[in-house]
């Protein structure tokens, strides 16, 4: 059965982006930590250079994957990934398609209808595989929800001081994470966690 796993990196602080929503600080690890490269795919292929260990995990766990559900502002900032995210389709939960989509050879979708329905379509687009959910409102959706099945968080050797944080506005009963798989990459530390069932 597909899995939500959460996918996002953050500066030791606990932020995903500075106070204008500026990423490059906290994923300064995916182009700058090593020799090792490693190609995207996708409509909009980027080539990425980091250390052997955070290559090797990163491959590992986007293999995995056979879906994105993510949010509107994520989908802005990455320009829409060109109509074609390399993870596999893509669900952007939206409360308005925006202007000149869908298009054609695009395999983004535009959720309105809500949280429940944007799970139901990303699981089953991704079928055996995971879904990958991007940005920082979603997975505190999906975590207030308990709909999510792990998180993966990259935490970047930095400190920001402020911008926005990931884990603000949770409610409900705590989530209580298992322990953590750790791979130590260069300026980065991955961790992994199941969540398990309160």
């Amino acid at each position: 059965m597909s899995k939500l796993i959460g996918i996002m990196t953050m500066s030791l602080d606990g932020f995903v982006a500075d106070r204008e929503g500026n990423v490059a600080d906290v994923m300064r690890w995916y182009m700058a930590s090593g020799d090792t490269e490693v190609h995207t795919g996708g409509a909009d292929p980027m080539t990425l250079r980091m250390s052997a260990a955070s290559a090797e995990h990163f491959r590992a766990l986007t293999a995995d994957l056979g879906a994105v559900l993510t949010g509107r502002r994520t989908f802005d900032t990455a320009g829409g990934w060109g109509g074609r995210h390399a993870w596999g389709p893509a669900f952007v939960l939206t409360h308005r398609v925006p202007d000149g989509w869908p298009r054609p050879d695009s395999t983004v979708t535009f959720v309105t209808d809500g949280l429940a329905s944007a799970v139901r379509q990303a699981k089953a687009a991704a079928g055996e595989k995971s879904v990958g959910v991007h940005g920082a409102d979603t997975i505190r959706q999906l975590l207030n929800a308990g709909l999510l099945d792990e998180l993966q968080l990259d935490v970047a050797a930095l400190l920001l001081g402020s911008g926005v944080r990931l884990f603000d506005g949770l409610r409900g009963p705590p989530a209580v994470l298992g322990t953590p798989t750790v791979v130590s990459g260069v300026g980065v530390t991955h961790l992994r966690y199941v969540i398990r069932p309160t």
